[in-house]
């Protein structure tokens, strides 16, 4: 046979199984599996339970605050990482906790997870800020309100939770927005991965600006006279946080 007798035939060949949706074996290549030694299980893998109210001595009277508002601005500087490496959610904006949202997060979770391959753990604290109110219809005066509630105070790039163990993203990733959507402020769910990408992304657009008159520059040069009605906060944070 000749050599273009040969390529015809191959080619025959080759529209024929197609057209008849023969199968042809190939050789397939898949990803390895992904390697879950070094995660711990805890004994309790289930988010546990908070308290409404923070435990005082007996002799002790529950002391009142003022709103400090400085505790839900700017960004987080400690509690930004993940502990665990895997996935969480994290605050977009600042904001306050209450009791209901904890058990709001830790029953829509512990509902769905998978306990014995995934857990879950709070990375903030209790309520532990106590917010007064007066009762309707009161005058002004008086003195302060009573103890009517707590919160926890969240700032913008908060871990407010992991969740972790054998399992990946997409699995995860219902699960938490199921509860995330349903904060009080602004939050996604991310990876450990998608968080560094997401600095990384962050430090380069700041590197490579070429544009010298940012938000920045304009309010350290008091450009069009914006420091008559610019607050503290964006001459501290130059207009990111609020």
């Amino acid at each position: 046979m000749s050599i273009t007798g040969f390529f015809n035939k191959q080619i025959l060949s080759g529209i024929l199984r197609c057209q008849h949706n023969q199968q042809i074996a190939t050789l397939k290549h898949f990803a390895p599996p992904i390697d879950y030694s070094n995660v711990e299980m805890p004994d309790r893998p289930k988010l546990r339970f908070v308290d409404k109210v923070p435990i005082l001595p007996a002799n002790l009277r529950a002391p009142k605050m003022q709103k400090k508002l400085k505790f839900m601005r700017g960004p987080e500087l400690v509690h930004h990482e993940f502990l665990h490496k895997q996935y969480g959610i994290v605050a977009t904006g600042g904001g306050r906790l209450r009791w209901g949202h904890f058990e709001m997060m830790r029953l829509g979770i512990g509902r769905k997870m998978d306990i014995s391959r995934m857990f879950a753990i709070w990375r903030v604290e209790a309520p532990w800020q106590p917010i007064t109110k007066k009762g309707q219809g009161q005058r002004m005066g008086g003195g302060k309100g009573a103890i009517d509630h707590y919160v926890t105070p969240v700032k913008s790039g908060r871990v407010i939770l992991e969740m972790a163990g054998k399992c990946e993203f997409a699995e995860v990733k219902p699960i938490l927005e199921t509860v995330c959507h349903k904060l009080p402020f602004k939050a996604m769910v991310v990876s450990h991965e998608m968080l560094q990408e997401m600095k990384a992304e962050s430090e380069r657009l700041q590197r490579e600006n070429l544009n010298p008159y940012d938000f920045k520059y304009i309010i350290q040069n008091n450009l069009g006279g914006c420091h008559r009605w610019l607050s503290p906060v964006d001459h501290k944070w130059f207009g990111k946080y609020h």
